[in-house]
């Protein structure tokens, strides 16, 4: 018989002849017996025993089997012969059957979950929403305001001097403004186009310290001015209202004052703050700001336009006035803050502290901290929130508040943001002025939620590509704008968008970085927020403040469970059980439950990654542990199932045990219906601590005398063979198997955790030598054995195959049967095995591991080493 036909046949039973080379202890005990009695830490020899115990129980039955048949006639022995081949075939059938992809379409394989690279997504976006940070996660209280020592926190977005409208700006101010404002990159190029062409249009974001800016270049073109009578009076600078407007400004120049010369030059500078977001607003044409600019000539006067950056002010800011203005560098202006507070306040230093000259240095070494970093959670600071974290170093280090409350001072400033960023976006919407013929005109709805659509999508997508974010955003816009506006179709401009502003007044960074599509990893422009704390900080106000907009957003998340993209729609699975944290009275009715029930896997993954993330929180983990328990014992199938994905992540059980035992209970039920997603399951928890115990209970189910149970042992082993460390590894990116990405699991196991190499090897036995597994574990030891090295050339997980290969070939059955697989990757026509690597595949399985020295004889070369050797 060649080599082909031995490997191709069905699983052959060992030679009659016992091998010589098992452990000498091995006969008149029964695989059962040897297996109680371990302790789940055998060596090599051991488990070859075991094997030995089991190929010669099948003897005796084949033996039995053979002399019940000898006593009837020949045609009889034939039909039962056939009989039984044909049950071991359908048998094979159902087996391979059971170990295909639990995440395919159940209408076939044609639309499998890529699950590497949506663990993946999940490990990236988990790091958004760090548990064990208070100041990050949603187990904290919200604050609203604050008084630590004499630092008052103001936590909502009420601003001093936000009613001021228009009127001069009093030079107390214009001198503590020369005193502290830090210039930002390219002040000088601002204050020379300001001087030359009289008027200059300066965008920014809100808060970003552009009317500062804009005030210090008016401060510095008029100082040196001619003055007035109105300068001595504090006029020298002033503010137009807004509502004015630009042709508002140019009428006024013109116009003479009482008991003033029409020809004497003013040398005044104004400040002009136009909103375009209202409804109705327009910007200026350029001819308004060229007539306004003429005005400003005759009367020897400057202006500043200040407008934010968007789809409306690009006219303007790409004009002949326009720049852009960049903000102010974060450590500059924290060391201004600090200077100003500290000046006045070093005398009430307490005694024995450092002199007054070391505390700025030592508010900025508390600044340069790890701790207070992560509260604050903002790469970079703006002008309000400088000038607030200077007082609370400040007050620190003049010993007026403990180091908790400054840390919960510094956890407000993210908080802070978001309130600002969604205070009272829809306002206009409820009143709307107006025309003069009576009629109301139609808001652009759209437009005016784009913006906090954005920073929603970004807080859920933070880390994928910017195309995706800016896709899920016009989602939400058009689920925000239905809404609030349900009798009229939302309409936005197809050519109007301008990532740049969503950048800034979002503020977001874009990161050179890749996604993965189809399995291959493309390059693409990520899209982060600016600081670690600002996601939670934005749901956290959405969900906690902002009731009527959990409608359109469950929506919009459901929408996104059924993106195919992985980095979409896991991230979206992991932001939900954040949102269900805050409420998951109204996230289990609206999302969990929903789509655990849904016809789509990728849904009920949804659904279990939502669960997984709730249970991560102390206060929820005891209700997800009860739901998923419950569903494993008597939901629907689709229930049992949902159960299944969210009990392998480890964290929907109290313990292993508790997870293994509801696990057992899905896959043995209706005959295994779901055998194949409680198996893979299983094998998710192999990355996690406790694998030992994992692989134990595999071991028993295999021993079981239900099949059920056999098979859930069986097909969870030839799984193990086939899954890739990517697909189960969890939340550690510090994990030994982190860098092990595309190896096999079992392989990289084996590389990393020696102990787990022996139950590992007997579990591989044992499908290997079941006629019903048989098959599927030689196509998968195929695949484990070409893995050890990559088409180029280079090592792959050869170690692995060092570690594994000697334990599963211990004697010359095993070893036979590894030859015939070898040979018949030889021969194979599609991909042949070149005979250096098979030769060196051979090697790593009947060399042993290298030994401590004088533990025993030198090991002699076998009948299979000499014929191959």
């Amino acid at each position: 018989m060649s080599d082909d036909e031995q490997a191709g046949g069905p699983a052959q039973d060992a030679p009659d002849k016992p091998d010589t080379a098992r452990s000498p202890d091995a006969g008149g005990k029964r695989a059962d017996d040897r297996r109680n009695a371990g302790d789940g830490k055998a060596g090599p020899r051991d488990a070859d025993a075991r094997r030995t115990d089991r190929r010669r129980d099948r003897d005796d039955r084949s033996r039995d089997d053979d002399g019940a048949s000898g006593d009837g006639d020949d045609d009889s022995a034939e039909d039962e012969a056939a009989e039984r081949e044909r049950e071991r075939e359908r048998a094979a059938g159902r087996f391979r059957e059971h170990t295909r992809d639990p995440l395919a379409e159940e209408d076939g394989e044609d639309g499998p979950t890529d699950f590497a690279a949506a663990a993946r997504a999940r490990r990236a976006t988990r790091l958004l929403f760090d548990l064990g940070r208070d100041w990050t996660s949603f187990d904290r209280s919200y604050f609203r305001s604050a008084h630590i020592g004499d630092v008052n926190l103001r936590l909502d977005t009420r601003h001093t001097g936000a009613g001021i409208r228009g009127g001069p700006v009093p030079d107390d101010e214009l001198r503590r403004l020369r005193r502290v404002h830090v210039e930002p990159e390219g002040y000088r190029q601002l204050c020379r186009t300001l001087r030359s062409r009289r008027l200059l249009v300066l965008g920014a974001a809100p808060g970003t310290g552009r009317t500062s800016t804009a005030l210090s270049l008016l401060d510095e073109v008029t100082i040196t001015a001619v003055h007035t009578a109105d300068t001595a009076t504090g006029s020298r600078v002033r503010r137009v209202d807004g509502d004015d407007g630009v042709r508002r400004l140019a009428a006024s120049l013109d116009e003479p004052r009482g008991g003033e010369d029409e020809a004497a030059p003013r040398a005044t500078g104004y400040l002009l703050e136009l909103s375009l977001t209202r409804p109705g607003a327009l910007p200026p044409d350029e001819m308004d700001l060229d007539e306004l600019a003429a005005a400003l000539e005759r009367r020897d006067a400057y202006a500043v336009v200040v407008v934010t950056v968007g789809s409306a002010a690009n006219p303007l800011l790409t004009g002949r006035y326009g720049m852009i203005c960049p903000p102010a560098p974060t450590a500059e202006l924290l060391r201004t803050r600090l200077r100003e507070r500290l000046e006045g306040r070093t005398a009430a230093a307490p005694d024995g502290a450092a002199g007054p000259a070391d505390l700025p240095a030592r508010a900025e070494e508390l600044w340069a901290t790890g701790e207070v970093r992560d509260a604050v959670g903002l790469d970079d600071l703006r002008p309000a929130e400088a000038e607030l974290l200077a007082s609370l170093l400040a007050g620190h280090v003049l010993g007026d508040f403990d180091h908790e409350a400054l840390l919960t001072g510094c956890r407000s400033l993210a908080a802070s943001q978001a309130r600002e960023w969604f205070a009272g976006v829809d306002r206009a919407l409820a009143a709307p002025p107006a025309e003069p013929d009576g009629t109301t005109p139609r808001v652009g709805t759209a437009t005016l939620f784009h913006p906090v659509a954005f920073r929603i999508a970004l807080a859920v997508l933070g880390g994928a590509s910017h195309s995706a974010v800016a896709a899920a955003a016009h989602l939400l816009t058009w689920e925000l704008s239905v809404q609030c506006d349900p009798d009229n179709t939302p309409a936005r401009p197809l050519f109007c968008d301008d990532p740049e502003a969503d950048l800034a007044l979002s503020r977001a960074e874009l990161k050179d970085g890749e996604v993965e599509v189809a399995g291959a990893g493309v390059p693409a422009r990520l899209i982060w927020y600016r600081g670690s704390a600002l996601p939670s900080a934005v749901l956290s106000e959405l969900w906690d403040r902002h009731f009527p907009v959990r409608t359109p957003v469950v929506r919009w998340l459901r929408q996104l469970a059924d993106d195919p993209r992985s980095q979409v729609w896991m991230r979206a699975a992991v932001a939900a059980g954040e949102l269900c944290v805050r409420d998951f009275d109204h996230g289990w009715t609206e999302l969990v439950r929903p789509l655990a029930e849904a016809g789509t896997p990728r849904r009920r993954i949804f659904a279990a990654t939502t669960l997984d993330q709730a249970a991560g929180h102390a206060s929820h983990r005891g209700t997800v542990h009860r739901l998923v328990g419950d569903w494993s014992r008597g939901g629907s199938a689709a229930l049992r199932w949902t159960a299944a994905m969210a009990l392998g992540y480890g964290n929907a059980a109290a313990t292993t045990g508790d997870t293994l035992d509801a696990l057992a209970r899905i896959g043995v039920r209706d005959d295994g219906d779901q055998l194949a997603v409680a198996s893979f399951n299983v094998v998710r928890l192999l990355a996690l601590p406790d694998a030992a115990q994992v692989l134990a209970r595999v071991s028993e189910w295999t021993h079981h005398k239900r099949e059920p149970y056999q098979d859930l042992g069986l097909v969870t082993t030839v799984r193990l063979a086939v899954t890739t460390v990517d697909e189960v590894l969890m939340d550690d990116p510090d994990a030994p198997l982190a860098g092990r990405g595309d190896w096999p699991l079992p392989l990289a196991l084996a590389a990393t955790r020696p102990e787990l190499v022996a139950p590992m090897a007997d579990l591989l036995w044992t499908a290997l030598n079941t006629a019903r597994a048989r098959d599927v574990a030689m196509d998968a030891l195929e695949g484990l054995l070409r893995s050890a090295v990559r088409k180029d050339g280079t090592e792959w997980t050869r170690p692995g195959l060092a570690a594994l290969l000697p334990a599963l070939a211990t004697g010359e059955f095993d070893r036979r049967g590894l030859d015939l697989l070898l040979r018949r990757m030889m021969h194979d026509h599609e991909n042949p095995l070149p005979e250096a690597r098979a030769r060196d595949l051979w090697w790593l399985a009947v060399t042993p591991p290298p030994r401590t020295r004088g533990r025993g004889p030198r090991r002699e070369r076998t009948r299979e080493e000499e014929r191959h050797g």
